[in-house]
């Protein structure tokens, strides 16, 4: 067996987050009485958050205002009188109700757990990954679910890492494998921290970063391959 443990990041890893997304953007302008935005609108949303997630990542900004900030810059852009707080509040709520497992997902981490130890390392947002995760009823699998609000630092961090190999009682970072879809959190972190790396890449992108993940897969199940 090459590893003792396999860390997996959650969204669009596990997640489909996508999904959960729209689910909850549906949900929450119905409950204000606004019409369900449009692709544009959307499309929009995702631009801002992901913009604000990356600062996330550099530590240029903290999660408490990521969680607002995306909301009143899409708003300002749109024109919409709502407040920002109290719709990031309810929009929270029902992305955390929108426990959309990815393809294959139980398949896998059931088939790992009699082989691996299991757990999760991811940057979201605490309350919306422990409800997916319970939702979902697959908590049970994985023995640390740990979230970046929770050890002060956010992937690709070392900071994480080191919290989660405290956590998991792990001395020799080259027996883990951390597998996730994002190259800058993921990816660098893993090799910022020892680990051996797996990208997982459903949808085929072009890699044009200088991040090298020492496996690549496009289906979950892959992961059985590199034990």
């Amino acid at each position: 067996m090459n590893y003792d443990v396999i860390l997996f990041d959650a969204d669009d890893t596990l997640f489909d987050y996508k999904k959960a997304e729209d689910f909850a953007l549906t949900s929450v302008f119905g409950e204000f009485g606004v019409q369900s935005p449009d692709t544009d609108f959307a499309a929009l949303y995702r631009t801002i958050n992901q913009e604000l997630w990356n600062d996330f990542e550099k530590g240029a900004i903290s999660l408490a205002e990521l969680r607002v900030e995306r909301f009143s810059r899409l708003f300002n852009g749109t024109g919409l009188a709502i407040g920002a707080e109290e719709f990031s509040n309810r929009y929270l709520g029902y992305l955390g109700a929108g426990a959309y497992l990815i393809d294959g997902a139980v398949e896998l981490v059931e088939e790992l757990r009699s082989k691996v130890r299991l757990a999760i390392i991811t940057n979201g947002i605490r309350e919306v990954q422990l409800s997916r995760f319970s939702k979902a009823g697959v908590d049970r699998y994985f023995e640390h679910i740990i979230v970046s609000e929770d050890t002060g630092f956010q992937k690709p961090h070392i900071g994480i890492f080191d919290y989660a190999f405290k956590k998991l009682g792990i001395t020799d970072p080259s027996r883990v494998l951390i597998v996730g879809d994002s190259l800058t959190s993921d990816i660098q972190g893993g090799l910022n921290s020892g680990m051996d790396t797996c990208w997982y890449n459903p949808h085929n992108k072009t890699n044009t970063t200088p991040v090298k993940p020492k496996f690549e897969i496009k289906q979950l199940s892959e992961v059985l391959t590199l034990l």
